[in-house]
């Protein structure tokens, strides 16, 4: 809760930047003349420019920060000119959420440009924008964009040095056609019961629920990640909320505290978005009670109002989750799983390529890959590990099947540092304990390619084939220390995976075997 690592200061320096990016950019805006409602607008495009932008390069990363007000430009026009037309408002509006949320399957550009535009026209509604006010909002983001893109690519160009980590490969065949497809509709239904019941709630401030329901499906598969995640929304709202009581209400708008306030709160966001959306959630929620002491209409009935919007956007998400073609948590788990189960038979099969003096075999590429693939699975089991969560039987095989995952991965770095010794090849037991370890991976898991599956991988509850046993391996003299350490990773990695074979092979909703 209050404690997560950060390799190498990344999260801390990324978070400092954006501080200087977004300040720099409103301090431009207010520079230049510009309105209240403009500089906050040009706040926010910095934000979503710092925030959104993930592609895996530089250069992609300045293509897709340029193509941003080519997606923002409309989408601000259209939202102005039907500010006081609530019905094409409102179809426009679920029509900019189901191409923004399509446009996540071209990958990270297409996450940016969508989320930017949705945001575009969430922001209208919140600063309550008209046409006439629409050439000093282009100026405002315009600018914004420019300044965050010289803190990002010219005075702090922290990429450079420290590439992203790229995330795996999306999973294919789950649900309707493409995950991407099937949460495109699932979005715009939960949008579409947050803007009808937010009306219900507030004719002017409904579009939190619809802001509500669009983040709780970032990042998200299955049924039970969006429901954790709406309930994390939930909660890190109501704590923001309890905070904005004691902070942003008795400021009542004052600018220099407020304007550091929001500062902190800027790289609060920024560094707890990775390790807790709860945290996160907190600092956006307190940043947007001084937004709203700024603009001279913050009053205890709003905030109340801001929690009950928050609601409506999680029941939102959570009836489309389980109603509009629903991807249940165990179907996604399964499906990490196995592709972290072959990563760990491809990389002992490297491992071992390099040990037997194929100098081109590398196993570091799939050693990394399984980090990667694990953190997915974290998270894919997150709603069954959670505090609240009441299948105890399914929580211990969940986290049963986190330790031991975590323990092959253990294994496999190990392994793999082994194999960079030259000196510890040409060992025959290499060979012999290699393939005992895959065969133990292909007990446990139906064939499939590794990156991109065609079709939902086939259920691990099937009847299982029979594991291999492990085998003690012979105890031979005078061989090289870095062999004999490899043999005593993989005997271990061995177990790690017959292991696993009961948490996997068991029914769902059954106990552990002697549990």
């Amino acid at each position: 809760m209050f404690h997560a690592p950060d390799p190498g200061l990344l999260r801390l320096r990324v978070s400092s930047r954006a501080v200087i990016g977004i300040g720099g950019a409103v301090a431009v805006a207010e520079l230049c003349g510009m309105s209240l409602t403009a500089s906050i607008v040009g706040g926010l495009a910095a934000l979503l420019a710092l925030f959104t932008v993930q592609d895996p390069t530089v250069p992609r990363q300045a293509l897709t920060t340029f193509l941003l007000p080519v997606v923002g430009f409309p989408v601000l026009a259209l939202a102005t000119l039907l500010h006081d037309h609530p019905l094409p408002r409102d179809l426009a509006f679920l029509a900019v959420v189901l191409t923004g949320a399509y446009a996540r399957r071209w990958g990270p550009r297409g996450h940016a440009l969508g989320t930017f535009g949705f945001m575009m026209f969430f922001v209208t509604q919140f600063l309550h924008a008209v046409p006439g006010q629409l050439p000093e909002l282009y100026g405002a983001v315009a600018l914004a964009i420019a300044v965050s893109a010289v803190v990002r690519f010219g005075l702090w160009p922290i990429e450079r040095r420290t590439p992203p980590p790229a995330g795996p490969a999306p999973l294919t065949g789950l649900g309707f056609a493409r995950p991407t497809t099937r949460q495109a509709f699932q979005v715009t239904a939960a949008c579409a019961f947050a803007l009808a019941i937010g009306q219900v709630l507030s004719e002017d401030r409904w579009y939190w629920a619809v802001g509500a329901a669009w983040w709780i499906f970032v990042n998200t598969v299955s049924r039970g990640e969006t429901l954790v995640r709406g309930f994390r929304r939930v909660l890190g709202t109501v704590a923001g909320i309890a905070a904005g009581f004691l902070v942003a209400i008795p400021l009542d708008g004052a600018p220099a505290p407020t304007a550091a306030l929001v500062a902190v709160c800027v790289f609060g966001i920024f560094y707890t978005a990775g390790p807790s959306y709860s945290w996160m959630m907190f600092f956006v929620t307190v940043m947007a009670g001084l937004l709203y002491g700024l603009l001279g209409v913050l009053h205890p009935g709003l905030l109340a109002l801001r929690v009950q919007e928050t609601v409506v956007g999680a029941l939102g998400a959570a009836l489309a989750v389980a109603v509009v073609l629903p991807v249940t948590t165990h179907a996604c788990t399964d499906a990490w799983i196995q592709r972290a189960l072959h990563c760990v038979r491809a990389c002992t099969s490297e491992a071992a390529r390099r040990l037997a003096g194929h100098a081109a075999a590398d196993p570091a590429p799939h050693a990394a890959e399984l980090e990667l693939l694990l953190g997915r699975v974290r998270l894919s089991l997150a709603p069954l590990v959670h505090p609240l969560s009441p299948l105890r039987a399914r929580k211990a095989r969940a986290r049963q099947v986190l330790e031991l995952l975590d323990d092959c991965a253990r294994l496999v770095r190990a392994f793999a540092a082994v194999a960079a010794d030259p000196d510890a090849s040409h060992d025959a037991r290499l060979t012999a304990a290699c393939e005992r370890v895959e065969a133990a991976v292909a007990a446990l898991v139906a064939p499939a390619p590794v990156s991109e599956p065609a079709s939902t991988p086939a259920p691990l509850t099937a009847p299982a084939p029979a594991v291999v046993a492990v085998v003690p391996l012979p105890v031979q003299r005078q061989h090289h220390p870095g062999a004999e350490a490899a043999l005593s990773h993989l005997a271990e990695l061995e177990g790690a995976l017959a292991a696993l074979a009961a948490p996997l092979r068991t029914s769902p909703r059954s106990p552990l075997v002697n549990a």
